[in-house]
Order: C-alpha cells, then sequence, then structure tokens
C-alpha cells in the first residue's frame, strides 16, 4: 500500500492531470438525452420589437457541466442552458419593499465582447422569507431504488441528501416516502417524526428493474393524504433519470404532473448520476410541475439545493413569472436574449394566464442578459429594402431604451398581475468594467455558457478574458460558489488547449 500513498507526490506538479485525470475510453454507450435547442437569433428591433419570455429557475445545467468538467471532458452544448449557469448564484439585488412579491434590478453597460454594442441586465429579487415563515410543508420523497441506482454517486447520495432536507423540517412539516423499481411501495405514510424517515431513508437498497406499475400515482396519492391546505404540497422525484414511473409515454407523465397541478401539488425532479440520464425530461416534468429541476452531483450540491437555498426551492412566492420587454427602434437596432432558449413564448401568451411559466422561490434571483445593438452602431442583420427606417421614425421620439413588462401569480390566486417599469437610455453608458460585480459576474457566467455552446455571437471573446472578468467581480462570495466557477473556467481553459492540441495532432 505504501507505493500506492506516495504516488499521488509525483503527480501534484500537475494538479490539473491529478484532479481531472486523462479521460479513459468509457465503456458505457453515451444514453443520456438532451434536448437539441439553438441560441436564441439577433432580432431587429423595426421587425420584432417584442421579446417574451418565462423566468427559469433550474440550476440542473451547472452542475451537470461541473460534473463532465470534473471528467475531464467538455460537455455537450445541448447540455448547457445559459440561464440556468447564470441562475445557480446568488446576486445581492437590492429587495424593495413594494406590494409586488419580487423587485426589479436592470443595469447597462457596454459589452466586453463588443463595446460599442450595450449589455442590459434584468435581474428579479424575489423576497426573503425566512424558514420560520415558509408554510408547512407536507412532501412526497418518490425515489428510484432501480437496479441502476447502486452507485455510490447514485442511491447513497439520494438517501444523505434526503436525510439532510429532513434535518431541516419543522415540527409542522410531514414527510412520506415511496419507492419504485420492480415493484412500487409506500416505504412510510405522512410523517412529522424525523428519526423514523431518516431511518426509513437509510434502510433503501437498489435492486431490480425499473417500472412501478404507478409510482407517480402512488406518490400523488401520498401527496393527498398527507394534504396541507394553503401549504407546501410537493413530490420531489429523485432518480438518475430513466422514466418508468409506471406510465410509459413521456406525454402520459407530463399530462398526469399538469392535471395534478391543479389540485395544489407541485413536483420538481432531483438528478442524480450519469450514462442513462434523461435531462430533457427532468427539466420539462418540474417544469409542468411547477417545480424545480436541481442536478445533484455532491454532498455539498445537495446542502446548497435542499439546505442553504431551501426556502427558494419549496417556497413559491410568484407563480408563472412572464417578462415582456418592448425595445424602442429609436435607440437600438437590434437585441438577443442569451440563454432562455426553451423558455420563449409567443407575444400574445404574456396576457393569457392560461399559459404557464416559471415560477420563482423566496429570496432567489433571478437574471436575463441582452445584448443590444444601440442605434448608429454596426448592425449585423441588413436593413430591409421597403420598410426601411420608417417604422423607425413613426414612433415618437423617447429617451426610453425599452419597456419592460412582468406578469406573475400570487401563490394561490388564477388572475396575474402586471408590474411595469420603463427603461431608459444612459445619455453616457457605463463601460463594462465600471458595473457592478453582480452585473460583470453574471455576464462573465453568461460568455462561459456561450462559449461552452461554441456560440456564434460572442465576438473574439475567449476563456481567459472571462476568466478575468469573474476574477475582478467575485466579491464577497459567502458560499464560495464563484471561487468555484473561476477554477472551472480554469480547467476548461486546459481542457480546451488540450482538446486544440489534439486535434492538431490528428
Amino acid at each position: 500500500g505504501s507505493a500506492m500513498a506516495a504516488a499521488p507526490a509525483v503527480m501534484a506538479a500537475d494538479s490539473f492531470s491529478a484532479m481531472y485525470p486523462e479521460p479513459i475510453a468509457m465503456p458505457r454507450e453515451e444514453r443520456d438525452k438532451f434536448e437539441h435547442f439553438k441560441d436564441n437569433r439577433i432580432k431587429q428591433v423595426a421587425i420584432e420589437p417584442v421579446s417574451t419570455f418565462s423566468l427559469d429557475v433550474d440550476t440542473g445545467s451547472y452542475a451537470l457541466v461541473r460534473q463532465w468538467l470534473k471528467q475531464g471532458r467538455l460537455p455537450a452544448s445541448d447540455a448547457v442552458r445559459t440561464e440556468e449557469l447564470i441562475n445557480y448564484f446568488s446576486y445581492d439585488y437590492p429587495k424593495t419593499k413594494s406590494e409586488h412579491p419580487f423587485a426589479v434590478n436592470t443595469e447597462l453597460t457596454t459589452a466586453p465582447w463588443q463595446p460599442d454594442h450595450y449589455l442590459l441586465r434584468i435581474g428579479v429579487q424575489a423576497q426573503d422569507s425566512h424558514a420560520q415563515q415558509m408554510p408547512a410543508a407536507n412532501l412526497v420523497f418518490l425515489v428510484d431504488v432501480s437496479g441502476s441506482m447502486d452507485e455510490p454517486n447514485k442511491l447513497p447520495l439520494v438517501i444523505s441528501s434526503l436525510q439532510m432536507l429532513t434535518q431541516q423540517l419543522r415540527p409542522q412539516d410531514k414527510v412520506s416516502l415511496v419507492v419504485y423499481a420492480g415493484r412500487t411501495e409506500v416505504v412510510l405514510e405522512p410523517t412529522s417524526n424525523k428519526a423514523d424517515i431518516v431511518a426509513a431513508l437509510g434502510r433503501l437498497q437498489a435492486g431490480g428493474s425499473t417500472a412501478g406499475a404507478s409510482a407517480l400515482e402512488l406518490a400523488y396519492k401520498m401527496a393527498r393524504k398527507g394534504y396541507i391546505k394553503n401549504g407546501i404540497n410537493r413530490i420531489l422525484l429523485a432518480t438518475d433519470g430513466d422514466f418508468n414511473v409506471g406510465i410509459t409515454s413521456h406525454e402520459q407523465i407530463k399530462d398526469m404532473v399538469k392535471r395534478e397541478r391543479e389540485t395544489g401539488v407541485t413536483l420538481s425532479t432531483l438528478g442524480f448520476g450519469q450514462g442513462n440520464f434523461n435531462d430533457a425530461m427532468m427539466e420539462q416534468i418540474a417544469d409542468v410541475g411547477n417545480g424545480n429541476y436541481s442536478y445533484i452531483d455532491s454532498v455539498s450540491e445537495a446542502r446548497k439545493v435542499l439546505v442553504d437555498e431551501m426556502s427558494s426551492t419549496f417556497n413559491t412566492v410568484a407563480k408563472d413569472v412572464k417578462v415582456q420587454i418592448e425595445f424602442n427602434p429609436q435607440q437600438v437596432s437590434e437585441y438577443r436574449l442569451i440563454g432562455y432558449e426553451n423558455r420563449q413564448l409567443n407575444r400574445e401568451d404574456f396576457n393569457n394566464d392560461k399559459v404557464d411559466a416559471g415560477d420563482v422561490g423566496a429570496g432567489k434571483s433571478v437574471t436575463a442578459i441582452y445584448e443590444i445593438t444601440p442605434k448608429g452602431a454596426a448592425s449585423s442583420v441588413d436593413p430591409l429594402r421597403y420598410q426601411s427606417e420608417k417604422s423607425a421614425s413613426a414612433t415618437k421620439a423617447s429617451p426610453e431604451l425599452a419597456f419592460l413588462k412582468i406578469r406573475y401569480k400570487q401563490p394561490s390566486a388564477t388572475i396575474s398581475t402586471l408590474l411595469t417599469q420603463p427603461l431608459m437610455s444612459a445619455k453616457t453608458i457605463t463601460p463594462f468594467a465600471n458595473g457592478t460585480n453582480d452585473h460583470r459576474f453574471a455576464t462573465a457566467v453568461a460568455g462561459f455558457g456561450q462559449l461552452l455552446r461554441q456560440s456564434s455571437n460572442m465576438g473574439n471573446l475567449n476563456y481567459g478574458q472571462v476568466l478575468q472578468i469573474a476574477q475582478q467581480a467575485k466579491g464577497a462570495d459567502k458560499m464560495g460558489t464563484r471561487a468555484e466557477f473561476i477554477q472551472m473556467v480554469q480547467n476548461v481553459q486546459a481542457l480546451s488547449q488540450k482538446t486544440a492540441l489534439q486535434a492538431h495532432a490528428e
């Protein structure tokens, strides 16, 4: 054993290769499923002045990307949802007291990769609720215990994650536990006894094929049994992403989740492991379930999602949050929303309260960044020959850059509330270097996501610049997540250089 113990010292010189060993040819086939999407186009204000999208509070993509990088692999571009990378971090946006459950914070600077373009950042900061004020929770743990879960980063991690969450519960909260594999079973009826919950979780073992005749139905049955009026009633589905919850077609699963959400039972997904991981489905089912999708690659991620951010994970303060922004053609010629590709809504969906959108939990900050081409700067898209400038000159002269509208519903409401705010054009635009730490850090993360996706819209931006911006904008970093991001960028930089060298060698 001593020879083995001495070995790492030799490798320490190149700590990158120690932390990220050469990727070995994977014996498993890649069966991870991601939804394919293209980057948002650059749009002309004269033709499409209005941009509408649903807020996205998921963070699954960030943890998934981190997991790939830990294995010394660059992630599949469809695994990178830039807005989930940006929203993984908490930002210190001002929490103004208002009649709305959130405050809106905007900032405008030049774009670091294109100095004659602007970056408009819109930050939504939900009001905080302390754990004490969180409504009573009725949680159903729906756990996949099929054979494929029998790996250290799967079932054992599920168990410790859910035990950690259980320790946070208060006397008014209850948990039931349903497992599925070859058979479906209620392991625990709704109870507030922490010791029983922790013990029941500890006894779980993996084995059997994934089927669970009606695991999902059984989970909803438990949710109804423990139902708390005006409380949080949520199913937490923990799986490595093979969705045989008894209902075979994905559409049927989504229909059921949609139907049940009308009764006040929501659903969140916790993803584990790799190999046959269905990221696309995990994300979609949580969206339909008015819950959130998190990918748990480590105990510290479990702690972040289920302990540190418990109230933003479970306590919804605003439902169906939609953002609509109309750009002023006299001030702006083009715009592009970075990320939110699969959150786009039609313009008419904004006022239609039947159309579902993202739900925001207490204390959560959600960020969206637009890159805009101001009037007068070189455009990327040729102007039209026949409609020329008349549409722009017909609009009344206004110093406004854009008009922002946000619609949301109170947690128990069916009718939405509207919030509007004109965004002024800055007579003197703030240079990027003078932007706030949060603005610059969010931009670094946005740039990182776009580079990983090999986006063609990022000018000459490279990982070195992303790294520099992130380091300078790190700020207080109480949770250490920004330091971890900086390390990730350094690793990608080394990885992409290595990949380039390999390509060159071939």
